[in-house]
């Protein structure tokens, strides 16, 4: 009888848990539902309440397995990931025009509600970056998947990497047209951004001119589609270049698709760091490496696997993660 209560308190916790996270995937599930049911994904009072509920209810930590759930539910989750990158757009395309109407739209950034993740997303990554990737700082960098409202080329080039040059791809005229009308202002800022509408599946020679590729978290949103991005970054990236792909962990994978690091192993990079944060940041950071000639012939000649799972890096990582958001919170506004 002692043997049966002592299993019972540990079971208990598990118990609560499993409850919790079932709680948690019926309230996605309506919230899903009644998104579904909108007649327009365009930025109005029911739309933006609809959407701040669901990333109310997405972003705290959970131990739920988005992709574990059973095929009604997967479905469910891949037509709100879809939703939520449609309302994105839009929500971005709105905002774009209405800076736009500024002299200096660069000026105006902050009136747009979600500005300031980008600048701790941002800075996460950079931080990131400049611990795995040492060296000298990227010289030309290229973002794909930038839109109309390319916050992250921005500020990454405005805060923390002034002397780079930016392409920004996305296969949407539109939203390059957009996204030009931003830095018409600026000069010096101008001068490094360049808006090229492309597929990057048809990008191959000018792929090797990058230091750093940044994969935005909606470029191939179905896994397969994902990992035919990464294999051929990996063939037309130059080696030693590196590779920013953003993820989600948790209830954040009903927002955003979670990618698999074995999967950029497999597209021909090494996995560096692996980071989840538990914070205002919704996107988890996946920072790799495409391998120098030298590491193959080096690894070959140990008889080394390339590419594995480099645990002790995505181990320091998450050690690394609380005094990031701490350093974070220090940041001047």
């Amino acid at each position: 009888m002692v043997d049966d209560m002592i299993m019972g308190k540990e079971e208990m916790p598990e118990m609560l848990e499993a409850e919790e996270e079932e709680v948690l995937v019926r309230k996605i599930s309506g919230l899903a539902g009644a998104i579904a049911k909108l007649p327009s994904l365009s930025p109005s009072p029911e739309v933006n309440a609809l959407f701040t509920e669901l990333v109310t209810a997405c972003i705290p930590p959970s131990s739920v397995d988005v992709e574990a759930l059973g095929p009604e539910l997967q479905e469910m989750r891949a037509r709100l990931i879809r939703l939520c990158a449609d309302a994105e757009g839009l929500l971005e395309a709105h905002y774009s025009d209405l800076l736009a109407g500024f002299d200096n739209p660069l000026e105006h950034l902050g009136l747009f509600p979600y500005f300031n993740n980008y600048i701790l997303l941002s800075e996460l990554e950079h931080g990131l970056l400049s611990r795995h990737v040492p060296g000298p700082p990227p010289a030309r960098v290229a973002f794909v998947g930038s839109g109309p409202l390319p916050l992250s080329s921005l500020v990454l080039a405005a805060r923390h990497l002034p002397s780079a040059s930016f392409d920004n791809y996305d296969i949407s005229g539109d939203a390059n047209d957009r996204a030009r009308r931003l830095v018409r202002a600026d000069a010096g800022l101008g001068s490094r951004m360049a808006f090229r509408t492309s597929d990057v599946a048809h990008v191959t020679r000018d792929m090797a001119a990058y230091d750093v590729v940044f994969l935005a978290a909606l470029v191939g949103m179905a896994a397969e589609d994902k990992a035919r991005v990464v294999e051929h970054l990996g063939r037309h990236m130059a080696p030693g270049a590196a590779l920013v792909v953003r993820s989600a962990h948790g209830a954040r994978g009903f927002l955003y698709p979670v990618v698999d690091p074995e999967e950029i192993r497999r597209g021909g990079f090494d996995v560096l760091a692996v980071h989840h944060p538990e914070g205002e940041v919704i996107n988890s950071v996946i920072i790799a490496r495409k391998p120098l000639p030298s590491d193959v012939a080096h690894a070959h000649a140990h008889g080394a696997v390339l590419s594995r799972p480099c645990l002790c890096c995505e181990m320091e990582a998450r050690a690394h993660q609380k005094m990031e958001e701490v350093a974070l919170e220090q940041l001047p506004s």
